[in-house]
């Protein structure tokens, strides 16, 4: 059976936010999730702070989650000194049961993604998690790595890397930050991106080897 990735994830101090803030990340968030996916149905927020998603595309699945997390870092509200975030959890699996929605849908892929969530420890910011317990094991000890780099970043090296893994050149993302391509390369090495990058592709590929 085809193998498909299903996030889960919360939204980090979202009731901190007054009511019309909140009212508005829900908005723009859902907007954006809904505009990664081919059935609107395969997205939805639910309450209020939480969020599911389902790919068919591992390596997709995880870049989007690289965004996320650089795209809820990026809405905090620095004026009131709070700082959002995100956390989430991809279980990469089968499905065997789509329904009206990503929420009423059903199998191994969204029992993984849900059960780890639960699991997840504080101060972690991804986790992924397969039927296999021995590829388990190595995708944890990469992403020990991968989350200790994530949270390092600043609010310039997320908006950076957000606009990178979109498929925009440095000098695309230059001009629409407006600053100079040597300061955009200096972030994306900052932020140890090329590192990312390998983690990712060798957990996607792990995670589909048979």
């Amino acid at each position: 059976m085809k193998t498909y990735a299903v996030i889960t994830g919360d939204i980090i101090n979202f009731t901190r936010l007054t009511p019309a803030n909140r009212h508005l990340l829900i908005e723009d968030s859902e907007k954006l999730l809904k505009s990664w996916i081919k059935k609107s149905a395969d997205a939805e927020i639910y309450r209020g702070d939480s969020f599911q998603v389902l790919f068919e595309d591992i390596t997709e699945a995880l870049n989007r989650s690289i965004q996320l997390l650089c795209w809820f870092k990026l809405r905090s509200d620095q004026v009131n000194n709070i700082a959002l975030g995100t956390r989430i959890s991809i279980g990469i699996g089968e499905v065997s049961y789509r329904g009206k929605n990503v929420l009423s849908s059903d199998g191994e892929a969204f029992h993984l993604s849900g059960r780890n969530f639960d699991q997840m420890k504080n101060g972690e910011l991804l986790a992924i998690v397969t039927p296999d317990k021995e590829k388990n094991g190595a995708i944890a000890v990469i992403l020990n790595f991968v989350n200790k780099i994530i949270r390092d970043w600043s609010f310039a090296q997320a908006e950076v890397i957000y606009l990178l893994i979109e498929g925009k050149t440095q000098q695309e993302i230059a001009n629409e930050l407006s600053v100079s391509q040597p300061s955009v390369n200096s972030r994306i090495k900052l932020a140890n991106w090329k590192d990312v990058e390998l983690a990712l592709k060798y957990i996607s590929e792990l995670a589909q080897r048979k």
